[in-house]
């Protein structure tokens, strides 16, 4: 019997990997030999010896790695390290990050280099390495649940992932994950793994499905199930938006405050650059209903944008930008394009120049100079910093119309004004104030008492900032004691704030929306 670890790289502690316990799961089911496997997590924040470590615990036979583009620059040296620990183990890479790359990585000390679905190609090399015949021909994975006790003890406190579907109906030039037919996994089955989910300790649940709702009459199904499944989890799903049919918009404006999340990535409202990259979307029909879906206040709604696309220049990403902001979903990610090892982007786009290094982001292109990309990630910092971590949005809701700015050039003037590199919230939020303040229209009290109630909604109690604080020490016990008569016990004195105005206001550490995360506010 051989020692298998299957070893997984996450981006962060909180995050877990579904493709190792597929694979494990993999072996269990489809391998003809008795083989000894053992998952290992691990994240890009540990460092390379700390991993190799966790890897080369036990000794094993074979190291199998799940390689992708947060983690490929760590995997060279672990390997190194790895082979140094174990001369004799054989290291096996698998992932999109190898699967398109297969030399680069066989020169950097991989054995072996699976390609494409790993669940029965795994299971059948180590059947080979172990001394069995190979198989002529392989057949595709079946349905492989990955959720067994171990990997739901090894879930608790993270987001966990889930897929019941396998493949995208559509070729977006940038992605992976289009060109084949789109493989849907029993329902049954997959209602099964969600009954096991919803009663681990997770924090979120997430389907790895390219598209979601690709089968309307499917997708409706499913978040049926999940609406009537007795959990506090919530599941987040990656859908196109003009897919919705109009039964699965009035279901979903049924589900529970937060129990669902939807992303939709519309990467951008510039037709050139969305045919360049064949992306085939109703982009009005789309609006029409992620409109519709912020309206009912019980989603929360995520859009993607994806700056650096052929033919859209720093002028029309603007307008991009400001059209997706319109919408007032509660996250707006501003991501950059990748030239992803086995897209047809970068097998098709010569022009455009990117690292060489994962993640192999844009540098620059006939449309858009290094110099408007450097500007796009200085809006992006600020967006991502304010608005994408629900913070300070009555100041950005108030100061935007005050001041006459459209979106894209207030977060363009924050992000140049005030860009956020590890300071504290407190510094921060007076930088912000600094900044807004100095904005035409702009009327200092009324932007301080936004900004003193943005604080209390977003941090719950935190000692704010000096130039927040207004008010004699008696007018505030006041508001304290007002507060306390409402919610019927005690609170902390950092609960409660005076305004500019006079009034009072105190913050309901109880009471979180479960859309936004913020806290509730009363006014005294």
């Amino acid at each position: 019997m051989k020692k298998i670890t299957i070893l997984a790289i996450n981006a962060r502690h909180i995050h877990s990997s579904l493709a190792v316990w597929l694979l494990a799961q993999g072996v269990a089911q489809f391998a003809r030999r008795k083989h000894d496997v053992r998952v290992v997590e691990a994240n890009i924040n540990q460092s390379d010896d700390e991993i190799a470590d966790a890897a080369a615990a036990r000794s094993p036979d074979v190291i199998g790695i799940s390689a992708y583009i947060w983690n490929a620059a760590k995997l060279p040296n672990i390997m190194k390290i790895l082979r140094r620990r174990l001369p004799g183990a054989v290291i096996v890479l698998g992932g999109p990050e190898a699967s398109h790359n297969a030399d680069f990585w066989l020169k950097k000390g991989a054995d072996f280099v699976l390609s494409g679905e790993g669940e029965r190609k795994f299971a059948a090399l180590l059947d080979e390495l172990a001394g069995c015949k190979p198989l002529n021909d392989a057949p595709a994975a079946d349905f492989v649940d990955p959720f067994t006790e171990d990997c739901i003890a090894a879930l608790k406190g993270k987001i966990a992932y889930i897929e019941s579907s396998r493949g995208c109906p559509f070729s977006c030039a940038f992605c992976l994950s289009g060109g084949d037919a789109v493989r849907f996994f029993p329902l049954d089955a997959v209602k099964k793994q969600l009954d096991k989910l919803a009663a681990a300790d997770v924090r979120i649940i997430k389907f790895v499905d390219r598209t979601f709702n690709a089968n309307a009459a499917r997708a409706y199904e499913l978040i049926e199930y999940i609406i009537s499944l007795d959990t506090p989890n919530s599941f987040h799903f990656e859908a196109a938006a003009d897919l919705f049919d109009a039964p699965t918009l009035e279901l979903l404006a049924t589900a529970p405050p937060g129990k669902i999340q939807l992303e939709a990535g519309l990467q951008s409202f510039f037709a050139p650059a969305l045919a360049a990259v064949a992306r085939q979307s109703d982009l009005a029909k789309a609006v029409e209903n992620l409109r519709k879906l912020i309206l009912t206040g019980n989603i929360h709604i995520h859009v993607d944008l994806i700056a650096g696309l052929p033919h859209e220049t720093l002028a029309d990403f603007m307008d991009s930008f400001d059209a997706a902001y319109s919408l007032g979903a509660h996250t707006l990610q501003l991501g950059f394009l990748k030239m992803l090892h086995g897209s047809a982007m970068r097998e098709n786009e010569k022009s455009i120049i990117f690292a060489q290094q994962p993640p192999y982001e844009i540098i620059s292109s006939p449309w858009m100079g290094a110099a408007d990309l450097d500007i796009l990630r200085l809006t992006e910092n600020a967006l991502q910093n304010t608005y994408n971590k629900g913070r300070f949005l009555r100041t950005l809701q108030y100061v935007l119309p005050a001041s006459g700015l459209r979106p894209f050039a207030l977060y363009r003037a924050l992000g140049q004004a005030a860009p956020k590199n590890r300071m504290p919230l407190e510094i921060y939020a007076e930088k912000i104030y600094g900044f807004c303040v100095k904005l035409p229209g702009v009327a200092p009290d009324l932007l301080l008492g936004h900004m003193i109630c943005d604080w209390m909604g977003m941090v719950k109690g935190v000692n704010m900032p000096i130039f927040m604080k207004i008010g004699g020490r008696q007018q505030l016990d006041m508001v304290k004691r007002a507060a306390e008569e409402t919610f019927g016990r005690k609170i902390r004195r950092n609960e409660a704030a005076i305004l500019p105005s006079g009034k009072g206001v105190f913050v309901d550490s109880e009471s979180r929306d479960p859309v936004t995360g913020l806290y509730k506010l009363h006014f005294h």
